[in-house]
């Protein structure tokens, strides 16, 4: 026998970061939401070495905006500058909270903490949540859409005015649509993991180009046990199982080998974790009463630590997209949001692909251009400025929720 179809305004398919913020922007609308997860995260506790992400200072203030801040405040390290290099050359970028006159450039996250704030808010608002839940099927039905469900206690069925598609760069919303991607495999792995430096970070962000990817060096909390960062090393693929093998010991040499000693020597390292890079980009935003967020639209290379923070962009958007009363999933809606989001969208997954492609590049004389790159981006000032503006977040029209006050 076929359960009662139940209707809603919104179907959220995906109850991540992106999702979950989704669902605590748009509980001041009063809106009838349902949440479908495959999965409920699996619980872990605090640690030196748990996983991070880095939020710039409009991801920053959105989640201030949507009063979360001061929940995750305690677990956030303070991102004062920048320093941007390549291996073997003295060409150097660097960018600092002063100039831009705030207090940081960004705060480096445990995803732990992200999660449960976000977790923990969206389940104090009205939402109903399927979990775990399957989406098996969605089609058009008049001014709604269908979509049939599997759930660990049987079939549900709803009927959305809108379907937000939250649900990652594999997106089973896209598939069931037929929608395609632009799939680029960049041959490359983040292995993830935290070091212990000698040398306090001082709020200092590294990112340094060596030939087989980026090697990024976070701060983290010092602790009773010394000073950490967070380290997410891109390597090739084809080497990541004998980076993954080494002892510590041996994986320590390494990674001070391509780093450098600017903070002294590594003493430490945490848990590693290995993760394929590859960029996603779907080819629309949008179907017929479906939009698509986060890394369902877009799934970017981690260079510059970009993709959650264009995704929470994306959720303070259409935010404000659906503020106003009426059909939430109409064209004109749709329409609107496309526009408000393509241009940062489309420069934001430009400029990451650009970076990786550039510096992973071995052609003769290039090695040459990229230093006068970088020295010139140093010393020229309204480049230097475009720059630091599109990594804070701010280098297309801001959504309200990411403007103070907003």
């Amino acid at each position: 026998m076929r359960s009662q179809v139940q209707a809603c305004d919104i179907a959220i398919i995906g109850g991540g970061l992106v999702g979950a913020s989704l669902a605590v922007a748009l509980a001041p609308l009063n809106l009838r939401i349902v949440l479908v997860e495959a999965a409920t995260p699996p619980a872990s506790a605090p640690s030196w070495d748990e996983r991070c992400i880095a939020l710039n200072a409009a991801s920053q203030q959105i989640v201030a905006n949507l009063g979360l801040w001061d929940a995750l405040a305690p677990a956030a390290e303070l991102i004062t500058s920048t320093h941007i290099s390549e291996r073997g050359r003295f060409g150097v970028a660097r960018f600092s909270a002063e100039q831009a006159g705030l207090p940081a450039l960004g705060y480096n996250l445990p995803m732990r903490a992200i999660g449960a704030v976000f977790a923990d808010a969206a389940a104090r608002t009205p939402l109903q949540t399927l979990v775990p839940a399957r989406l098996r099927s969605l089609q058009p039905a008049g001014e709604a859409v269908r979509l049939d469900i599997d759930t660990a206690h049987g079939a549900v069925q709803l009927q959305a005015q809108l379907v937000i598609a939250a649900d990652g760069a594999r997106s089973t919303v896209r598939e069931l649509l037929g929608i395609g991607a632009e799939s680029r495999d960049y041959q490359q792995s983040a292995i993830v993991t935290a070091v212990r430096p000698q040398r306090a970070h001082g709020g200092v962000a590294y990112e340094r180009f060596l030939p087989s990817g980026p090697l990024a060096l976070l701060p983290k909390p010092d602790d009773a046990q010394g000073h950490a960062c967070s380290l997410v090393w891109t390597v090739a693929s084809a080497d990541c199982s004998e980076y993954l093998a080494l002892d510590d010991a041996d994986f320590l040499t390494a990674a001070q080998q391509a780093f450098g000693e600017r903070l002294g020597r590594f003493t430490a390292l945490g848990r590693r974790a290995a993760y394929p890079l590859e960029r996603v980009i779907s080819e629309r935003l949008s179907a017929p009463r479906v939009l698509f967020l986060g890394n369902a639209a877009q799934s970017l290379h981690p260079v510059a630590a970009q993709g959650f923070n264009l995704g929470l962009r994306d959720v303070a958007t259409l935010a404000e997209v659906l503020a106003e009363p009426g059909d939430r999933g109409a064209g004109e809606r749709l329409a609107r949001y496309r526009a408000l989001r393509e241009n940062d969208r489309a420069r934001v997954s430009g400029f990451t692909d650009a970076l990786v492609r550039v510096f992973s590049n071995a052609v003769p004389g290039l090695r040459s251009l990229r230093h006068l790159g970088l020295l010139a981006l140093d010393l020229t000032p309204p480049l230097k400025q475009a720059v630091l503006q599109q990594n804070l977040g701010y280098g297309a029209t801001a959504p309200a929720l990411a403007r103070r006050g907003g």
